[in-house]
């Protein structure tokens, strides 16, 4: 076996630098053949993705955390047909990891586990279109507060683990909603919204269950549609999301679907797999099995 490990060094408060030299021996005894590459930026790390000799490959094993996985994945498929890319194994060493939470992986140990079984899983990937861009992800993607209180946190990156929850802080005090319209396989939403998550997979931000029904091979999307709510109550949904209670909130809405549609008043930035790309207005079509993973 042959593995590409595409890693990011700055992934997760710089995870990956510890995580790939054991990586390294534990591929070593399995004797299982890897070429590592390392990237410098996000751009780079499509870049690596878009130019790998897929064909050379049995694996392809990006190694990060969410953001990782969504540059990658956007290098491969806007670099070779959906057909050639051999499956892919997430190694978790990120801040996040959500995505291969559903794959049940938590650990690199879990992961090597999965490279070793080897059991290509067929994955749903969804792929946003917009006026200028275009893009594809796994986990979900977000607009309005969750994409304000990521780019709060960023701003905060020195402070690691505390800096999401000074971007929750601190958007709840200046809470501001924005009017919504959507439109999920015909069916139309509309109103005041607090924010929208299309989700492929359960979890965000790690361990926060935003869709508890998702699934990644069934075909659709899970939306999570939150209205105008207080600053209180925002503050006692919270929590739920940890459980997934928060879906049994009056002002959620929860649906399935395979194309969805929207547009905001004022424009709103979208927030893929973790990472700061896009705006409204756009859509997004569910592409099923679209990808392999390994779990």
């Amino acid at each position: 076996m042959k593995i590409a490990l595409i890693v990011n060094p700055c992934s997760g408060s710089n995870r990956p630098k510890k995580v790939v030299p054991r990586l390294m021996e534990m591929f070593r005894k399995e004797r299982i053949e890897v070429d590592p590459f390392f990237s410098r930026s996000d751009s780079h790390l499509r870049s690596i993705a878009r130019h790998i000799n897929v064909s050379g490959y049995d694996v392809i094993a990006p190694v990060g955390g969410d953001g990782t996985n969504f540059h990658v994945i956007n290098g491969l498929l806007s670099g070779h047909p959906e057909g050639d890319i051999p499956p892919l194994a997430v190694i978790p060493a990120g801040s996040g990891n959500s995505f291969a939470r559903d794959l049940g992986i938590v650990t690199p140990d879990q992961a090597l586990g999965a490279i070793i079984r080897y059991r290509p899983r067929p994955v749903d990937v969804l792929r946003f279109t917009g006026r200028n861009q275009s893009f594809w992800f796994v986990n979900l993607m977000g607009l309005g507060f969750v994409t304000e209180v990521a780019r709060t946190a960023a701003r905060f990156k020195a402070f690691k683990d505390f800096s999401y929850l000074i971007g929750v802080v601190h958007q709840t005090l200046f809470l501001t909603c924005h009017h919504l319209e959507l439109t999920v396989d015909g069916r139309p939403f509309s109103g005041q919204n607090c924010f929208v998550e299309f989700c492929n997979s359960r979890y965000t931000g790690g361990r926060m269950l935003m869709a508890p029904f998702a699934s990644i091979d069934d075909g659709q999307m899970d939306i999570i549609i939150v209205s105008h709510l207080t600053r209180g109550r925002l503050l006692r949904a919270l929590p739920k999301i940890f459980t997934g209670d928060h879906v049994h909130m009056d002002e959620v809405t929860h649906v399935k679907g395979r194309t969805a549609c929207f547009k905001t008043s004022p424009v709103k930035a979208l927030l893929p797999d973790g990472e700061i790309a896009g705006h409204t207005p756009g859509q997004v079509d569910v592409l099923p099995g679209h990808l392999c993973y390994l779990w």
